[in-house]
């Protein structure tokens, strides 16, 4: 059992990690951005001296992408020098951190292969960019981290700042008859919350520190995504494919930024398919919605 400071404790990841967590017996800390603000260099170095975790989650970050266009100061400030600030208090406090990037630290060159965490990074927009500077920074300034570059996350908490996930948004659309146009020239791997947090819980038991891609298996598009949803959903839609051309967009986007989970297995672990996650999420989704029409209502 560790004693650990969630940081970002309301957000989907944040909220599945918390759970995943306290479960397997640990003693969990958990603040959210109201409670500790990451890029308040003396309030997190406080924060951490009076918790005095073993272990550091964070999963703040600044990753609105068209706000990172236009904001790029606080994208730095918030995915880079609060990650280097938060890797040298825990090196001082000797506790490991655990910090989650993106696959959008690539996308510049062609690739039809899942990436490797040796593949030269070459982010296209200034979230990617500002992300890839918080993995050096940390690096550079603490040997006890796990970077995990992560993937299409979903889970039951939703999104909280981008206003639901993408499952909810496309259940949504085709609940409410609107057509739903997806872009089929976007390949990735959706990846389920609840799976990833039980992978980086196991991860952080192995202590082979450094940088990994966690990510559901397989791959898919955009569109074949939305049509397994509307399949395990039993929802019928109007669904058609398109490219990502017809949505302009400020920001360009990586047209395959699937991660490669080799290093993962060498170490002993694995993560369900995206095929396999969806399902269980819509189940949960199922009691988490059966829950809350059973609770007795107060005046």
């Amino acid at each position: 059992m560790s004693k650990v400071l969630l940081i970002g404790a309301n957000g989907q990841l944040g909220s599945d990690l918390n759970k995943v967590f306290a479960a397997a017996g640990n003693e969990i800390v958990a603040l959210t951005h109201a409670q500790v603000d990451v890029c308040n260099s003396a309030g997190v170095a406080a924060v951490v001296a009076e918790v005095q975790p073993q272990v550091v989650l964070n999963t703040s970050a600044f990753h609105k992408v068209e706000e990172c266009e236009k904001k790029p100061e606080l994208a730095f400030e918030v995915n880079g020098s609060a990650a280097m600030n938060l890797a040298q208090v825990c090196r001082k406090a000797g506790a490991t951190l655990v910090h989650f990037s993106t696959d959008y630290v690539f996308g510049g060159y062609l690739r039809n292969t899942p990436f490797e965490e040796t593949d030269r990074p070459a982010p296209q927009n200034v979230y990617g960019v500002s992300k890839l500077a918080g993995e050096y920074l940390i690096a550079s300034n603490t040997d006890r981290y796990f970077v995990v570059r992560v993937c299409g996350l979903y889970g039951i908490a939703g999104s909280s700042g981008k206003g639901g996930n993408f499952v909810e948004n496309m259940l949504k659309k085709a609940l409410a008859g609107e057509a739903v146009r997806v872009v089929e020239d976007q390949v990735l791997t959706p990846t389920y919350t609840v799976d990833l947090a039980k992978a980086v819980l196991q991860l952080i038991q192995t202590e082979e520190f450094g940088l990994y891609h966690l990510s559901s298996e397989g791959q898919c598009s955009w569109y074949e995504f939305t049509r397994h949803i509307f399949e395990c959903a039993g929802v019928k839609a109007n669904l058609t494919g398109c490219k990502t051309g017809d949505f302009p967009s400020p920001v360009k986007r990586p047209a395959y930024s699937v991660l490669s989970k080799a290093k993962l297995r060498r170490v002993g672990l694995s993560i369900p398919s995206w095929q396999d996650a969806l399902p269980r999420y819509l189940q949960e989704r199922a009691r988490r919605d059966a829950a809350a029409t059973s609770r007795p209502v107060t005046a």
